[in-house]
C-alpha cells in the first residue's frame, strides 16, 4: 500500500485522493473534539483516548512497519514535544469553555497559520481566488464563534481565559500540521511516521489522567471511559492519518483548510447530538464555511 501511495503523488488521483482524506478527517475531528469535551473531564477523556491508540500502535510500531531511518528520531521526538503542548492547550481550553465556543475559535486560528507555514517550510503558494477562499471560510468561523458568544448562558466568567488558550491551541495546530506534513515527507514508508508517532503520543496524556484521577474525590465509572477511550482512540487514527496521508499526497495548506470544515460537522454534532438549536444564522455561517473550502478548492 505504501508503494501505491508514493505512485499516485503529484498526479491528479493523489489530489482527489488528499480532497477526499481531507475531509474525511474533518468529519472525524469533530467527533474527536466532541469526544474529549463530552460528560467526562477533558484530561481524564484524553488520557484514556491517547492510552487506547498508543496501544493499538505499539504491535504495528514495533513488528509491522519498517522501523525509522536514524534521522527520523529527532522529528519523532519534536512532533512529540509539539503535540504535547498542543494537547496541554486544548484540554485547558476545553476546561475554562464551551465546546461550541472554544472548538471554532481554534479551527478558525489554524488555517491561516498553516498556510503561511507551508509557504516557509515547502514553498506552497495560495493564489488569489484561493486567499479569497481562505477569508471567506475564516469569516464562517469566525462569525460562528461569535454567534455562540452571544447566546452563550454558562462559563461566561471563564470566557477570557477560554478564547486566549483557543487561539494559542489553533497556532499549536497550526505548527503540527505543518510539522508532522514535514516529518510524514522525511521517511520512505509514510506508515512508519505514523505507526510511531501513535506509539509514542500515547505515553504522555495517561500519566496526567492518573495523576489527575488521584485527586478526584468522585473518579468516573471505567466502562464508559473505557469505551470512550477505545471509540476516540479509533477515530483519532483515522482522523490525524487521512490529513497526514494528505499532506503527503498533495499540498499541505490546501489539506489545512479543507480540514477546518470539521467546524461545519461540529455544529451538526452540537445539534444532532448535544441537542443544540441551529437558526437561520448558523446555517448561513456553515455555509460560508463549505463554501470557502470550495473556493480554495477550484482557485488552486
Amino acid at each position: 500500500m505504501s508503494a501505491w501511495l508514493q505512485s499516485l503523488e503529484g498526479t491528479e488521483a493523489g489530489h482527489a485522493l488528499a480532497l477526499c482524506l481531507a475531509l474525511f478527517a474533518a468529519l472525524l475531528h469533530a467527533v474527536f473534539g466532541a469526544l474529549q469535551k463530552g460528560r467526562h473531564d477533558p484530561w481524564i477523556s484524553r488520557g484514556a483516548i491517547d492510552a487506547s491508540y498508543g496501544l493499538m500502535a505499539a504491535p504495528f510500531a514495533l513488528f509491522v512497519v519498517p522501523w525509522p531511518e536514524p534521522h527520523m528520531w529527532p522529528i519523532l521526538g519534536g512532533a512529540f514535544v509539539i503535540h504535547v503542548v498542543y494537547k496541554l492547550a486544548q484540554a485547558f481550553a476545553y476546561t475554562k469553555g464551551a465546546y461550541t465556543v472554544v472548538y471554532p475559535v481554534v479551527r478558525g486560528t489554524a488555517p491561516f497559520f498553516a498556510v503561511i507555514g507551508a509557504y516557509l517550510l515547502f514553498g506552497e503558494i495560495f493564489t488569489p481566488v484561493q486567499w479569497l477562499g481562505v477569508g471567506v471560510l475564516l469569516s464562517g468561523i469566525f462569525g460562528l464563534a461569535v454567534y455562540n458568544l452571544r447566546t452563550l448562558v454558562t462559563a461566561r466568567e471563564t470566557l477570557p481565559a477560554a478564547l486566549t488558550l483557543a487561539v494559542l491551541t489553533g497556532s499549536t495546530v497550526a505548527l503540527y500540521t505543518t510539522y508532522d506534513a514535514y516529518g510524514i515527507r522525511a521517511t520512505a514508508d509514510p506508515f512508519t511516521f505514523l505507526a510511531w508517532f501513535f506509539f509514542i503520543d500515547g505515553l504522555f496524556m495517561p500519566v496526567v489522567a492518573a495523576l489527575r484521577l488521584r485527586t478526584m474525590s468522585e473518579k468516573p465509572a471505567f466502562g464508559p471511559l473505557a469505551v470512550r477511550g477505545i471509540t476516540g482512540g479509533l477515530v483519532g487514527f483515522f482522523s490525524f492519518g487521512s490529513v497526514m496521508l494528505a499532506t503527503r499526497l498533495d499540498k499541505v495548506g490546501e489539506a489545512a483548510v479543507l480540514r477546518e470544515t470539521s467546524t461545519v460537522f461540529a455544529a451538526l454534532i452540537g445539534w444532532l447530538v448535544l441537542k443544540e438549536k441551529v437558526g437561520p444564522r448558523r446555517l448561513m455561517l456553515m455555509a460560508l464555511i463549505a463554501a470557502g473550502a470550495v473556493i480554495v478548492e477550484m482557485g488552486g
